[in-house]
């Protein structure tokens, strides 16, 4: 063997071994973007769990306020029956909404307002609140790595050829974002 062949057999194996780099960090990525997302979904289950909680306590309080808590219940149920990114973003922008209306309610019973368990209820959701706003920063952040891994040359070529898709972000309505229910003393 020649000099020129060892230079094709080095170049072909950095040309393998690049591609082989490229393909795991394209998989990872992936695999990162899932992860997040499930992080996300622990965060919304503890949400949903907290709910009925929340709206046992008022209505032992606010019965007559049985709109508001029907309207919750209802929001809560779509949150949950969601399946597309977009049904998730538009199911919590409506669920936030009611929730904020449910405790602009509660300020008109004072003994509500004082309960313990309710209380207690309001900071966890406020935390739990926290917890998905943080889950999100982190989907969002790993969604956009994965889509200029997806975009970039040379990688978007192998992308393009193993079917790796951009992923899409999970964005709320910034009113939804400021509307996070607020715990009160």
């Amino acid at each position: 063997m020649n000099i020129s062949s060892y230079i094709i057999i080095a170049i072909l194996a950095v040309v393998v071994i690049s591609f082989i780099v490229i393909y795991n960090s394209l998989v990872r990525r992936r695999n990162q973007v899932h992860e997040a997302w499930s992080d996300i979904e622990v965060q919304l289950k503890r949400r949903y769990d907290l709910i009925p909680n929340v709206i046992e306590t008022v209505k032992g309080y606010a019965a007559h306020e049985r709109n508001v808590l029907e309207h919750v219940t209802q929001a809560r149920t779509q949150a949950i029956g969601a399946k597309t990114l977009q049904e998730h973003a538009n199911a919590e922008n409506m669920l936030t909404n009611t929730l904020k209306t449910l405790f602009a309610v509660s300020e008109n019973y004072p003994d509500l307002k004082a309960n313990v368990n309710f209380l207690d209820l309001q900071r966890e959701l406020a935390d739990t609140e926290n917890k998905i706003q943080s889950a999100r920063r982190f989907y969002n952040t790993n969604v956009r790595d994965m889509n200029i891994a997806v975009e970039s040359f040379p990688s978007n070529i192998i992308a393009n050829s193993f079917n790796f898709k951009q992923e899409e972000f999970f964005e709320l309505e910034d009113k939804a974002e400021k509307a996070v229910p607020q715990v009160k003393f």
